[in-house]
């Protein structure tokens, strides 16, 4: 059985903006720090070209030696783009099948309210066992990751 996860936060900015920022901004520069168990982003791999064309892929690297290979699946420029994560490698492994992952922009007032979701597919018992656990982990690091969309699109003084 799937786990579904959400973590959404409300800027004060454009849709359009928002989606034109965090779209192209580099995962090690968005996920920089680890959280509990889940590590950092220390690099991107094999990406040609910007990152907004549906059927192309990366390679995630991990701070811990893992790696995940990302495909995007769908954009809707400015609502949502979405990706899988797949051919998991490292300490996930034991755990994770694959994860559908989708960011989603809505008009909130006069700003907007991203969510980032997650479903993700354990693998046998051991994954479906520690989910739970990994669901407290991810709410973390998805709270991390917010903190640093923040920065980028309301810079402060």
């Amino acid at each position: 059985m799937a786990l579904s996860l959400e973590h959404a936060r409300t800027f004060p900015v454009a849709v359009d903006r928002a989606f034109d920022v965090v779209l192209p901004t580099p995962l090690p520069e968005l996920f920089s720090r680890r959280y509990a168990a889940i590590p950092p982003i220390r690099e991107v791999r094999d990406q040609q070209g910007p990152w907004e064309t549906v059927g192309q892929t990366r390679t995630i690297r991990l701070a811990d030696g893992g790696t995940l290979r990302e495909t995007l699946t769908s954009l809707d420029r400015p609502r949502s783009f979405g990706y899988r994560l797949a051919d998991i490698t490292g300490p996930m492994k034991p755990l994770v099948t694959e994860v559908e992952g989708e960011w989603r922009f809505v008009p909130a007032g006069t700003g907007v309210r991203i969510t980032w979701a997650w479903i993700v597919h354990p693998r046998g018992g051991l994954g479906r066992a520690a989910m739970p656990v990994f669901a407290r982990m991810w709410q973390g690091y998805a709270r991390q990751g917010m903190e640093q969309i923040e920065r980028l699109l309301v810079p402060r003084p």
